[in-house]
């Protein structure tokens, strides 16, 4: 296999990183090993990537204070990257940004800022008109870290459509309606509240039934498990679950992302799913692990078997490879991306290989 990554970074220092690259990076995956890294597009501090699915659009947070931004690129068939514009993000350090399942639309979030803006995109991509734009107000119960908002993540619902917005400050997951036009109607009753652990990011599970939400501030995976408008456990879904807008998904059980035995301090970062869904990885940053958790369907259960050391400092994002036979993570603190050889068997993890990147914090296959 031979794949084009796109890689997200820090450019400046900042009080949580010590950026040291220069924009947002392309780079080659063997297989086994991340080569041919190279300066995609200079951009101050391109903290999370984000390509449209055909690759010949990509976008990315420009994460600054007191107002952020957001950039899109048009991606040529040798990789090389021609800017198309940026635009406020419409609050200070965005996060996060998604592209709407049209992709008609670029969602973007601020975790600064705590708001949500929509953004409609030209035919070649380029970014048109705010159409939308959330301000989440309030707060959580951590007063150093919840005593306003910040909107960490957000993605869509692929039985639904609707935009799940993960707020670490208010301690919640909100559930949007996306309309045609770009439109955001909050659906309060779906709304997902987990407080002082703070939510951080979201993985929806391939079943369609699942979703997993890790939580940074007390290092624990909860599985949420959809609930059905008619009443009970929704199977995968589909255009009427879409048409009804009616799901929600409650908590079912979660778990601690650290060994047992674990000590010090520690903050849990990215939550996936593998190829086949029958486990989850959640990356610790300070225990510098990667927790691998069993993950049964039917009973919703999910069980930590190992914490596997991340060869990496800090590690931030982990991409499984589209083969499903490799995981990626980036470290963002010893500026490295390490390749682990996944078997989907015996859900274990061997150490491949580890290049040397500039201050990684996203990895997207293209």
């Amino acid at each position: 296999m031979d794949r084009e990554l796109l890689i997200g970074t820090y450019t400046e220092t900042l009080p949580h990183v010590d950026g040291g690259a220069e924009g947002i990076l392309s780079a080659r995956f063997d297989g086994e090993r991340v080569t041919q890294v190279a300066l995609a597009a200079e951009l101050r501090n391109p903290s999370w990537v984000t390509a449209s699915s055909d690759g010949r659009r990509v976008y990315a947070v420009i994460e600054t204070a007191p107002d952020g931004g957001v950039a899109a690129f048009s991606r040529g068939a040798d990789g090389v990257l021609t800017p198309l514009g940026t635009a406020s993000a419409g609050g200070a350090e965005p996060a996060h940004l998604t592209l709407d399942p049209s992709e008609r639309f670029l969602v973007a979030g601020t975790y600064g800022g705590g708001s949500i803006s929509v953004f409609a995109l030209a035919d070649d991509g380029a970014l048109g008109e705010r159409v939308t734009f959330v301000q989440h107000d309030g707060y959580g119960p951590d007063p150093d870290r919840q005593a306003s908002p910040h909107v960490h993540q957000l993605s869509f619902d692929p039985v639904t459509g609707e935009l799940a917005a993960v707020d670490l400050g208010l301690g919640e997951v909100r559930f949007f309606v996306f309309g045609d036009e770009g439109e955001l109607t909050l659906r309060p009753e779906a709304t997902i509240i987990v407080g002082a652990a703070g939510p951080r990011h979201l993985a929806f599970h391939p079943d369609g039934r699942h979703a997993l939400l890790v939580n940074e501030l007390d290092n624990t995976v909860d599985v949420l498990r959809r609930e059905s408008a008619r009443g009970g456990i929704d199977g995968a879904g589909g255009q009427g679950d879409r048409a009804s807008g009616g799901d929600r998904f409650a908590i079912a059980m979660g778990a601690s992302t650290r060994a047992a035995d674990a000590t010090g301090d520690s903050s849990a970062a990215a939550v996936r799913v593998s190829n086949d869904g029958r486990t989850v990885f959640v990356t610790n940053r300070g225990d510098d692990t990667i927790g691998v958790f069993a993950f049964d369907s039917g009973s919703a259960a999910v069980e930590l078997v190992a914490a596997v050391p991340a060869r990496v400092r800090a590690p931030r994002d982990l991409v499984v490879s589209p083969d499903g036979a490799r995981i990626l993570v980036a470290g963002q603190n010893s500026r490295d991306v390490a390749v682990f050889a996944f078997d989907e068997d015996g859900r274990t993890l061997d150490f491949v290989s580890r290049t040397p990147v500039p201050t990684p914090v996203c990895l997207h296959f293209v």
